[in-house]
């Protein structure tokens, strides 16, 4: 998909253009749900060199929040941005998209639906096959 993608943070300090999506995913992990504040998060996987920074804030702020993983988020505004991993992949969250909803990235898989609360699973997962 050569399509490029664009969004950022609420006040637009910390801009983005991508490329190339891999692995749209949703995930509950406890991690996930304290970074974003919502019980799940949904996320476009890029590979590092087709993420460019292109708004004022350059680079967004970081906190370590694993072995292999820093959260992302605007130093000013305070919107969490995405991840970026220590292998060369970037994640950003899909609700800072500009498009909203991006209709040709639904998300192929679900990371840790053990830690969702069980109504949130009952409702999100109840039409898993």
């Amino acid at each position: 998909m050569h399509k490029t993608f664009t969004g950022g943070c609420l006040c637009g300090n910390i801009r983005f253009e991508a490329i190339n999506p891999l692995h749209p995913h949703t995930c509950s992990c406890d991690i996930c749900q304290k970074h974003t504040g919502a019980l799940t998060a949904m996320w476009f996987e890029f590979t590092k060199e087709n993420v460019k920074w292109t708004g004022e804030g350059g680079v967004p702020s970081t906190f370590r929040s694993s072995a292999y993983s820093s959260r992302s988020f605007c130093s000013r505004c305070g919107s969490s941005v995405g991840a970026i991993d220590d292998e060369p992949t970037l994640a950003l969250l899909a609700g800072g998209f500009d498009e909203g909803c991006v209709p040709e990235l639904p998300p192929v898989y679900h990371s840790f639906d053990d830690m969702a609360p069980a109504w949130w699973r009952s409702l999100f997962f109840k039409n898993r096959g």
